[in-house]
């Protein structure tokens, strides 16, 4: 298996990522706005949200593969491809992610006996009219997605320190082991350490710019996160040093 050797540089692997948008524009419009629906969710069960976000994030890397072999590969996969090869790791990634949210929730909501919390971590609808009266479209969306962009900063958090930025992307299209690929993900980290946090910092910059100003991007910046996971792999564990 292939071991990372090459420096690179953040600004390599956002210019790439947006170049995904003009490869397979529709495509990629067309996933972004289906996140933007699946993210609705979050707001009859915050469990459902949360592991809805996530799978979605996940799955997106597939995606970007799939847009990735459609042109430049003389043999190019099909979008279910993409869609039946990544489903399995992203729902595991999600269902993690949803045991650590609901364990600190649960924590915390029982030392400040607010104990009702736990049961509406399940199930709380909160789609009701008088909500939505008189509100403009950013202000709906910024109350649609304001956990989605928590879960965002929440899940990347959680996979970077625990599990590894490039582990996802090595066990996914290399089938490395758990250990495996968190060994090499540690490796490539260490030798782009200052492009990473770079990324980490854009990405959180701009999910607090999507809790704040501009809420209608939040399913925009899940796709381009999935993308920029993609880059940043294929950059240093596919493409020749």
């Amino acid at each position: 298996m292939k071991t990372a050797r090459k420096k690179l540089k953040f600004s390599d692997w956002l210019k790439q990522s947006l170049l995904f948008v003009g490869y397979a524009p529709l495509i990629w419009i067309g996933y972004t706005l289906f996140v933007g629906v699946v993210l609705v969710l979050g707001r009859i069960s915050l469990a459902l949200g949360v592991f809805s976000a996530v799978t979605c994030l996940f799955v997106g890397v597939g995606v970007a593969k799939y847009i990735d072999l459609k042109v430049s590969s003389e043999n190019p996969v099909g979008f279910y491809w993409a869609i039946k090869k990544s489903l399995p790791l992203a729902i595991l990634a999600a269902g993690a992610i949803v045991a650590c949210w609901f364990v600190f929730m649960a924590v915390a909501n029982i030392l400040s006996g607010d104990l009702y919390r736990i049961g509406q971590f399940f199930f709380h609808w909160e789609i009701f009219p008088e909500r939505l009266k008189y509100r403009s479209v950013p202000q709906i969306a910024g109350w649609i997605y304001s956990y989605a962009n928590i879960t965002l900063i929440f899940a990347l958090l959680m996979f970077t320190t625990f599990v590894g930025w490039f582990s996802h992307a090595l066990m996914l299209f290399k089938d490395a082991t758990w250990s495996q690929a968190k060994e090499q993900s540690d490796m490539a980290v260490s030798k782009n350490q200052g492009a990473l946090y770079k990324m980490l910092g854009f990405i959180f910059f701009e999910a607090a710019l999507c809790l704040t100003v501009t809420p209608l991007l939040t399913p925009v910046l899940y796709m381009l996160v999935s993308t920029i996971m993609y880059t940043s792999y294929k950059n240093i564990f596919e493409m020749p040093s």
